[in-house]
């Protein structure tokens, strides 16, 4: 599968395609590099997300909601939860609840968003990070620095955040 690495103001990131979409993302890791054998030049479509990137993580909020994602190999429900969660926007932020009622889901399936989220193949494009515990409190992220790297992402986009 095609991919490549990227710097950005905030580390080294990842980004997969095929013809359908992007297949995958990686937010900034210290251990990745820039660079490799296996890598391939990203088409204009997928430059031009790479450009959005860096615009983020540079403190230029992006919206990626017209990204397109190869859905393929998300399950229906992790699909309705990724697609419910594109649309909060930078410096905004909902709770699992809301995302679990705006996919259809009852409320109760709080829980079972939290898993799709945590399976995202496209964290910071679709923002799982924006997604927080009904009571404001930070919980559960599983890319790279965990829940600090939420808060960063948070703050960096201007979101309003509850101190502890």
């Amino acid at each position: 599968m095609p991919h490549s690495t990227f710097s950005t103001p905030l580390g080294t990131c990842a980004i997969a395609w095929n013809d359908s979409g992007l297949t995958r993302f990686l937010l900034p890791e210290p251990e990745r590099h820039s660079g490799g054998d296996t890598e391939t030049d990203p088409p204009p479509w997928v430059q031009e997300i790479i450009a959005r990137v860096r615009r983020h993580l540079a403190g230029e909020p992006q919206d990626f909601a017209d990204v397109p994602f190869d859905f393929s190999r998300v399950p229906e429900f992790d699909r309705a939860v990724l697609r419910a969660t594109l649309a909060i926007k930078a410096g905004k932020t909902a709770s699992y609840g809301d995302i679990a009622l705006s996919s259809g889901q009852p409320l109760g399936a709080s829980r079972a968003v939290g898993s799709a989220l945590g399976a995202n193949p496209w964290p910071l494009l679709i923002p799982c990070h924006r997604v927080v515990a009904a009571s404001g409190k930070m919980t559960g992220f599983s890319g790279p620095g965990g829940v600090s790297t939420k808060v960063k992402l948070l703050a960096l986009e201007g979101a309003q955040l509850l101190s502890e």
